[in-house]
């Protein structure tokens, strides 16, 4: 009874196989398993197993228990389960042609390759794989029918798009004849309201506090304490992603350098609110401002942030880049014969006058006017002919400023 039931051994015996989805019960990313409950439908002709019905009245269908009959050995070649075959062996049933019916159903963990790359809005594609164990070819023709998913139970986390199937041969190197099998490709989708509601949005927020560092007051004692909340706070999200996801290094997540170039913009930012500090609280008497920190603060980031300092004119120097020197263009001077009467107070109180009042006497004093070597033009000379009167409070004061700068 357990020889295959063909009329001519040399003849394959043709087995219909198919299965029934009923539910996808997990998807663990980490260990790249997928755990489904499937009835297997596989039906194949007996030879030995027919009977006339004349000759016994009422008996169209009989039970046998899988272990008294021939029955193929079909089993998941992907399987990640510790007994491999995870059917639950049923009753065989045969009608008087000799038409077998197997369905035994099981809880199948199956090998899946999990990408991770754009999590949470991913697609996940886990293929089923199912042939004969010992059966070639030449002795047993696997073919394949549609998948049932009329029972399926949909999942919480996951949304089923199709489970189409294909018959495949392949060829070893020990035989000559082919092995056929049958993969199912699970194609699952992601639903991204539980990430979306938990991981999304409360990084979004997050990440737009690191703005409002900027926006306190230097006084308040609270801009390095926010900045650091918020990159801790990132740090927390960044981990429970990382208990998800699994440690590979074939593809990054979508979210996860979201994530990291998040904390990264974090990050510098409570960099420069370290800098701000340092020069808010820096002591005026303790010493001059290095050069190039006046080069990038004064010129670079101020013309960037289209900021100027107060009591500057809104006319600015032209620089001559051949020549490379900054005329006064703010400055009119009267026209005259002979050399102007001044009684050496005369001053152009704007940013680019007050460089060039100190440029000749302190070479490394002032702001650089567009270009690190200015120059002062002839028109510049005028201005600092003399020295500032002693009874002239305000101008002492701005020139013991520019002296700091």
């Amino acid at each position: 009874p357990l020889e295959r039931p063909v009329a001519n051994d040399s003849q394959p015996l043709t087995v219909y196989f198919s299965l029934s989805l009923l539910q996808i019960m997990d998807v663990d990313e980490k260990n790249q398993v997928l755990t489904t409950n499937i009835w297997l439908q596989m039906s194949w002709t007996d030879h030995y197993l027919q009977w006339n019905m004349s000759e016994y009245p009422g008996v169209k269908t009989v039970r046998f228990p899988d272990g008294q009959i021939w029955k193929p050995d079909i089993l998941l070649y992907n399987s990640a389960d510790e007994r491999f075959d995870a059917t639950f062996h049923t009753n065989v049933l045969v009608n008087s042609s000799g038409h077998c019916q197997y369905l035994p159903p099981g809880i199948f963990k199956s090998s899946c390759y999990i990408d991770v790359r754009w999590f949470p809005f991913d697609v996940q594609q886990c293929k089923l794989k199912f042939g004969s164990w010992s059966y070639g070819g030449w002795s047993l023709d696997l073919q394949m029918q549609e998948a049932d998913i009329s029972g399926y139970i949909p999942n919480g986390e996951w949304d089923l798009v199709g489970i189409p199937g294909k018959r495949n041969e392949k060829f070893y190197e020990c035989c000559k004849e082919p092995y056929p099998d049958v993969t199912f490709t699970v194609t699952i989708r992601r639903r991204t309201l539980y990430y979306g509601l938990n991981l999304l949005i409360p990084c979004v927020l997050i990440s737009a506090l690191a703005l409002l560092v900027f926006l306190l007051p230097a006084d308040s004692g609270e801009k390095i304490s926010l900045g650091i909340t918020v990159l801790l706070s990132l740090t927390v999200f960044m981990l429970l992603v990382a208990e998800i996801m699994p440690a590979t290094s074939d593809s990054v997540p979508l979210i996860a350098q979201y994530f990291a170039s998040t904390m990264i913009i974090v990050g510098l930012s409570v960099v420069v609110t370290v800098i701000v500090l340092q020069y808010h609280h820096h002591d005026p008497d303790g010493g001059k401002m290095p050069k190039w920190t006046r080069v990038i603060l004064l010129n670079w980031c101020a013309w960037f942030l289209r900021m100027k300092r107060p009591g500057e004119d809104k006319v600015r120097p032209a620089c001559q880049h051949k020549q490379r020197r900054c005329s006064l263009a703010s400055v009119e001077m009267s026209a005259v014969a002979g050399p102007p009467a001044t009684n050496g107070n005369l001053l152009y109180i704007g940013f680019r006058g007050l460089d060039g009042v100190h440029c000749a006497p302190t070479p490394d004093s002032g702001v650089v006017c567009g270009r690190l070597a200015c120059s002062p033009t002839h028109d510049e000379h005028l201005l600092h002919g003399g020295q500032p009167s002693e009874g002239d409070p305000d101008l002492a004061k701005i020139l013991e400023e520019v002296r700091y700068m």
